[in-house]
């Protein structure tokens, strides 16, 4: 079984009376450790893929199955747990809290799961994102690179079975860019983390298993890449 199963999932927002199709009959399976690239243009339904992956909203038809759980049929006490346990988010423009110091960034989630060891486990990350020298540096004395590694060692700290990317490269320059892919790349294969991705970046076939393009809320084309 797949560690992520999406299974003939549509959804339906509406505007009005007039009901837009975010999602059309889409099905896709992520193993432990694979890391998948979501391709396609704004609005194809990348970013509503990513959101009912990771619970964070619900199928109007089919289901997405996150490690054995069938995300529409847990409470709120149970999606909460979901979230926090198995699932890692890394965005586009890194949402780190700027009145924190990197350290305490990573610490927070950990703090608020009343996780132990919770210094020591965010000084572990930011020491593998290589970033431990920059613990007690806030967000705005790093740059664009920085604080996205800041954000991917945040996402990292409870070990998550799941980890969603929405445009993490999206804001940064190319180099850059390529370095984060690197670490995500470096993050499914050394922790088994499964990576769903969504990106525009021409370069991200160098890093990851799999390309899914995407059009009009439906999955066009697949490619396992050697």
């Amino acid at each position: 079984m797949a560690l992520l199963e999406v299974r003939n999932v549509t959804k339906l927002y509406r505007t009005g009376s007039t009901p837009v199709i975010a999602l059309q009959d889409v099905s896709l399976d992520v193993d432990e450790g694979d890391f998948v690239a979501l391709v396609g243009k704004s609005g194809c339904g990348k970013s509503t893929l990513l959101n009912v992956s990771g619970a964070m909203d619900f199928p109007s038809s089919g289901e997405v199955v996150l490690d054995g759980h069938v995300t529409s049929r847990l409470n709120d006490a149970g999606l909460t747990r979901l979230r926090r346990d198995k699932v890692g988010f890394v965005f586009q423009s890194f949402q780190l809290l700027h009145t924190l110091t990197a350290a305490e960034n990573v610490e927070l989630p950990l703090l608020l799961a009343h996780k132990s060891r919770a210094r020591a486990t965010a000084i572990e990350r930011l020491r593998w994102v290589e970033m431990e020298e920059y613990a007690d540096r806030y967000p705005h004395q790093l740059s664009g690179g920085q604080q996205q590694r800041i954000a991917i060692a945040r996402a990292l700290a409870a070990n998550p079975r799941l980890l969603l990317a929405d445009e993490p490269t999206g804001i940064l320059d190319t180099a850059t860019g390529e370095t984060v892919l690197a670490l995500l790349a470096r993050t499914a294969r050394e922790f088994g983390v499964a990576i769903l991705m969504a990106t525009h970046s021409s370069e991200s076939a160098a890093w990851v298993d799999r390309i899914v393009r995407m059009r009009d809320g439906r999955l066009e084309s697949a490619a396992v890449l050697s």
